[in-house]
């Protein structure tokens, strides 16, 4: 059999006759339109025709065709079961067809394979840290809370990545590309990730030709860059996600090739931004300013005569504010109208467990850990918190509406956090101390402040409630639906929600219990 590009093949007669070519009428330029559907269409002498999806390499003819070319079979007929009685089609694939057993088209439309798998509708690309993993998470659950099948959606990170382990533990299937980020200053070391960034291009490429998504995401980090070009050229619409105030260069890139970009705040220089929020997780979505605190507290063992500061700089932590914390325990141990809460962090948990983690004598409420196993608790518990001023730590902030002392982090690429941390000291909802002024006397100071000005801290803790967007991922996932080159799967008939809320059956709703 040979399928010739762009015509109709009739492949053998009703007497057995070998191949013949259709050959197309006089001025007739037209092409079959693509379609999943197969096409059931009599020719008079009990022909069928179905869509035969041309391959070049591996048939007959080893040129490369996009349109789909029609195959007419004697004698053919198509199940709703996904049965055929047609004879196998070595061209390629027809309508399916891997092999002598063919997919049927209510499976073809309903996004599944002829084993009823549910095929590929989104990939998700990005990580690297929280930063950039969190908010693709938080998406690709708003997605399943609506009825999308966990495996039609697939991610794709860095081998040095947090994704390795976050992902699967999420419940979604990840592929790791090898290579690291290009520095910004000229070295002998980006001549090997020049290297490494062809090959992780070239397995992106791979890879969304097999899975062929009806959308891609791109959530920033190196492994964004490679997917997003892959996207361009493969024509897959592909959508943006901005988690700071100042777009990274990943994202400036690929917003280039993106059919639209959803930002965390206004006026983010990205073409075709949409305001959405920052996607947080639904842990932080599930609790309750005004309902959670005293439940929060008491599992923490913080009285309400007491002020709690919580003090956090990220998994690894923060050098200056962890000895701020410190020098500041010092200056305050004598104070029993505070609690000091300090998320040291795993680079440098070794110091402070030897020689500083100690109690600290006299009167303060001191507790110091490695990491917060539950940090939705601990932010809605808290009365100010000190932290860096990083995407995720700033949308999580709001969405409870908690104060906050913002030091952003010197050097960081566009001085992002910066510029995150202006949005929310403008808006009333936070200080902005930089990193060179910040010590235990200039922590303590500020919070003294604010404890004899108790306006002041309401005032704060509303302004922060009112730039929480808890509705981001639902916003997103918008933004994704409509992009997408074809409907989203739905598993079980579920509904799709209206956009500005939580999902039905979405986990933001389930509220935590803590003793």
């Amino acid at each position: 059999m040979k399928c010739p590009w762009g015509d109709e093949a009739a492949v053998g007669g009703s007497g057995g006759a070998g191949p013949r070519r259709a050959r197309p009428r006089p001025g007739d330029t037209t092409r079959p339109a693509r379609s999943p559907a197969v096409r059931h269409r009599s020719n008079g002498q009990g022909r069928r025709e179905v869509p035969c999806l041309v391959r070049g390499g591996g048939g007959p003819s080893r040129q490369r065709h996009r349109s789909p070319c029609f195959a007419v079979v004697p004698g053919s007929t198509i199940s709703s079961t996904g049965g055929s009685t047609a004879p196998a089609l070595r061209c390629g694939r027809v309508a399916g067809v891997q092999g002598d057993r063919a997919t049927s088209t209510r499976a073809s439309l309903a996004g599944t394979d002829g084993d009823g798998t549910a095929r590929c509708w989104a990939v998700i690309a990005g990580g690297g840290t929280m930063g950039h993993l969190g908010p693709g998470v938080a998406t690709a659950q708003e997605l399943v809370a609506r009825g999308c099948p966990p495996e039609a959606i697939h991610f794709v990170g860095s081998e040095r990545g947090v994704e390795a382990t976050r992902v699967p533990r999420a419940g979604f299937a990840v592929t790791l590309l090898p290579g690291r980020g290009i520095q910004r200053r000229p070295t002998l070391e980006n001549v090997g990730a020049a290297w490494g960034l062809a090959r992780a291009e070239a397995k992106a490429l791979a890879l969304l030709r097999r899975l062929r998504p009806a959308v891609v995401l791109a959530t920033g980090g190196y492994a964004s860059v490679p997917c997003a070009l892959a996207a361009g050229a493969l024509r897959i619409p592909l959508v943006v996600a901005e988690q700071n105030a100042v777009p990274g260069a990943a994202n400036r890139l690929a917003s280039r090739l993106a059919a639209a970009a959803a930002t965390s705040f206004p006026g983010t220089s990205l073409r075709g931004a949409v305001v959405t929020g920052n996607p947080v997780r639904p842990e932080v979505l599930a609790v309750d300013a005004a309902a959670d605190r005293a439940p929060a507290r008491a599992a923490l063992g913080v009285g309400e005569d007491r002020f709690l500061v919580v003090v956090f700089g990220g998994s690894l932590g923060a050098r200056r504010l962890n000895m701020a914390a410190a020098e500041a325990r010092e200056l305050w141990r004598d104070r029993q109208d505070l609690a000091l809460r300090h998320l040291v962090g795993d680079r440098d948990w070794p110091e402070f467990e030897a020689s500083q983690a100690a109690p600290a004598g006299g009167r303060l409420q001191y507790v110091a850990v490695p990491f917060e196993e539950d940090m939705p608790r601990a932010l809605v518990a808290a009365d100010l918190v000190v932290c860096r001023a990083g995407a995720s730590s700033v949308a999580e902030l709001c969405a409870v509406g908690v104060p906050a002392v913002l030091v952003p982090l010197p050097g960081a690429p566009g001085d992002h956090q910066t510029a995150n941390a202006r949005v929310l000291a403008e808006a009333g909802a936070a200080l902005l101390v930089p990193d060179a002024e910040l010590d235990g006397a200039r922590l303590a100071a500020v919070v003294e402040s604010l404890l004899s000005r108790p306006g002041q801290l309401a005032a704060m803790r509303a302004a922060s409630a009112s730039l929480g967007r808890r509705d981001a991922a639902s916003r997103v996932a918008d933004l994704v639906e409509r992009s997408a080159s074809r409907p989203r799967p739905c598993a079980g008939g579920a509904d799709r929600p209206t956009s500005g809320g939580p999902a039905p059956g979405s986990s933001a709703g389930a509220r935590p219990t803590w003793t």
